[in-house]
């Protein structure tokens, strides 16, 4: 039935009631596995510190910095994924991938601008801030969270959803960034 399901979230075939139980299970599913993970002191520290080194980038220098990712993917020589990639916050992001037993399929943290911060994988581009898993999270505020469809993942090659949140501070209760989560279907029904 989870297939079945799964299927026919991915294919168009659901109902407004099925994506409204899709978004339902997404969050329910932040709430039983996601939430600790968004206030690990890694992760807080990681975001933090980066938010201190891009507060002051142009728009044309974030965008050079999205093209230099992009540029690198599959190359040999990658050194604005790899800064991201061989962080200590990229380690623990891998090892909740690892321990959720194939329910998380990919993770990943963006700073106040939405650039990456730390990811379980390399993602298609570096730049999410024009993206609602961004703007509809950070951008809202604290509490907010952004559920995508349903729908194949070629990063993962698995039918997904991806879930966003807030990442707020714990000390001043301010947003300082967000995360997203993708979420096998299959582990959602």
């Amino acid at each position: 039935m989870k297939i079945i399901y799964a299927s026919a979230l991915a294919f168009g075939l659901a109902t407004p009631t099925m994506a409204d139980d899709a978004a339902s299970a997404m969050g329910a599913f932040l709430d039983e596995n996601v939430m600790s993970w968004a206030t690990a002191p890694v992760l807080i520290g990681a975001v933090r510190a980066q938010n201190a080194e891009t507060a002051a980038l142009s728009q044309s220098e974030i965008d050079a910095m999205d093209a230099a990712w992009r540029n690198e993917i599959g190359q040999s020589s990658r050194p604005t994924i790899d800064r991201v990639m061989s962080s200590a916050a990229s380690d623990f992001l891998r090892s909740q991938v690892r321990d959720s037993n194939g329910a998380v399929t990919e993770i990943f943290i963006m700073d106040s601008r939405g650039l990456n911060v730390a990811a379980s994988g390399v993602t298609s581009d570096y730049w999410q801030g024009d993206e609602a898993k961004h703007s509809e999270t950070f951008g809202a505020g604290s509490g907010a969270r952004h559920f995508s469809e349903i729908e194949k993942d070629e990063s993962t090659r698995t039918y997904q959803g991806q879930a966003s949140l807030t990442i707020v501070d714990p000390e001043s209760g301010e947003p300082i960034g967000a995360m997203t989560v993708g979420i096998n279907a299959e582990a959602l029904f």
